[in-house]
């Protein structure tokens, strides 16, 4: 029996293809994820704790988002896709977690007060919170 040309290539391009997805997602799953997740991860989102000469907190919400105050106001952290923390005090370096993150922004307020707009980042002078989920 003699195979048509065009089906031994439709052929070979399935086999061909197939390969190819198997071999990227074999290395995908061989991919270290980039921060392990624990049973009791959430709790070590929590602390309570003074900081240079401010006190932090960090509780976690209903929604399991945690809220970080400093001094009683409120400090908006962003998670990255990387698995970890920015603040708008200092957005442009990532933390591991909320405490790392929270004491990098005490270490960049130095003595100035944290402003009320720290806690809705992205909210114009005279507007409305846009993209603030609570």
């Amino acid at each position: 029996m003699i195979v048509p040309r065009r089906v031994a290539l439709r052929s070979l391009f399935t086999v061909a293809v197939a390969a190819f997805t198997g071999v990227a997602l074999a290395r995908i799953a061989a991919t270290p994820s980039a921060r392990p997740v624990a049973a009791d991860d959430r709790s070590a989102d929590l602390f309570d704790e003074m900081y240079g000469g401010r006190r932090i907190q960090a509780r976690t919400t209903p929604a399991g988002v945690p809220e970080v105050l400093v001094d009683g106001r409120p400090l908006h952290l962003m998670r990255c896709a990387d698995g970890g923390y920015l603040t708008p005090i200092d957005h442009y370096q990532t933390y591991p977690t909320p405490l790392a993150a929270t004491r990098a922004a005490v270490d960049e307020l130095g003595s100035a007060p944290l402003t009320r707009f720290a806690a809705a980042h992205g909210v114009p002078s005279g507007g409305s919170p846009r993209g603030v989920h609570t």
